[in-house]
């Protein structure tokens, strides 16, 4: 299904950006950080809030940020904490940063920097926050090596815990933390999936030909994750049985870039990428009942899983998505060209 945009834009963004984060600890606004990534000018990090009636997108900060940013995660129990990956010349750098009281004023001072993750020799591709409560430790990930620091953000300390390198013919690109299993982590390794317990930092498993540019545990049920892939679009896999996909959905026109689980409704998956798509799938997750009416997803004459809707109103590649932890039926998304467009699925959603 491919229909016309009904989304509400923000035009606040003045520069290119990849980089857009739901403010999960906010519980009292529909909240999303989205950070820029200008070669030449300073880059900003912008707070954008959802007006109560849902009809505007408004800026309730904007920070000045020194670096481009690679990626952006919000801290998933202090709104007012949060990561960034940057670089800085031919240098990556990560940090941990606050965004100072705003006491109404939407030009704030600068973000205050806790901590800066400093012990990478390689490119850093991302920081992890365990998705599921308060946790004192951060993962970063660069192209040789999986990072666990313990955080003290109150005295603005970062101590590596462990640490566990590829090796020098393998290559890190992204990760993802278990919600489920604070002690599992995900990496994506070359043309496969690597697992790692935290306790001893050691390998338990992988999957093979899995070539995958984004990965996401499932929110909701254990063992289960989703992938974004090259060649083959989006593939759901059970831990459990790690040989072959459960599932797999065709993706999109040019590269599937970024996935994403809604946080409520498993079975609703946002998927973008480099196609200037934003595409709503309805995947029911493997074991589930198959009962269609058991099911809190709308579709009652669709197929089990299906394509819901595609998102078109984009001029740009879409690196940016983020449902809204507060309002499950809200998702951002952010394109290149520094578009932010805030729909709603609530129409696939029974009451």
């Amino acid at each position: 299904m491919r229909g016309a945009s009904t989304g509400i834009v923000y035009g606040g963004l003045k520069y290119q950006a990849r980089c857009i984060a739901d403010v999960k600890a906010d519980t009292d606004h529909t909240s999303f950080l989205a950070g820029t990534l200008s070669l030449k000018e300073e880059n900003e990090v912008h707070l954008i809030r959802l007006s109560p009636p849902g009809s505007e997108l408004v800026c309730e900060g904007l920070f000045y940020h020194p670096n481009e940013i690679w990626d952006l995660k919000s801290c998933p129990f202090n709104p007012r904490i949060f990561s960034t990956v940057f670089t800085f010349g031919e240098t990556y750098g990560a940090s941990v940063w606050q965004i100072p009281e705003l006491n109404g004023q939407s030009n704030a001072p600068q973000l205050e920097q806790l901590v800066s993750l400093n012990e990478h020799t390689f490119k850093i591709k991302c920081v992890l926050w365990w998705p599921s409560g308060k946790y004192d430790k951060l993962i970063s990930i660069d192209e040789g090596n999986l990072f666990l620091w313990s955080i003290d953000a109150s005295n603005k300390m970062a101590k590596v815990i462990s640490q566990e390198s590829v090796g020098m013919l393998h290559n890190l690109s992204g990760g993802a933390w278990d919600p489920h299993d604070r002690n599992a982590v995900a990496g994506i390794c070359d043309s496969s999936l690597e697992f790692w317990d935290l306790r001893t930092m050691k390998k338990t498993s992988s999957i093979e030909q899995a070539h995958a540019r984004d990965v996401e545990y499932n929110p909701k049920k254990q063992h289960l994750l989703v992938t974004a892939e090259d060649v083959s679009g989006i593939r759901l896999w059970d831990l459990r049985r790690p040989k072959f996909p459960v599932k797999e959905l065709p993706g999109h026109a040019h590269w599937t870039w970024v996935i994403r689980h809604n946080p409520e409704y498993n079975e609703l998956i946002l998927s973008a990428g480099t196609d200037s798509t934003v595409n709503l799938w309805l995947a029911h997750p493997p074991g589930a009942d198959d009962s269609i009416s058991e099911s809190p997803v709308d579709s009652p004459k669709r197929p089990k899983d299906s394509l819901l809707n595609s998102y078109t109103d984009y001029e740009d590649s879409v690196y940016g998505l983020a449902w809204s932890t507060r309002e499950p039926s809200v998702f951002a998304s952010l394109s290149y060209d520094g578009r932010v467009v805030v729909e709603s699925v609530k129409s696939y959603i029974r009451k």
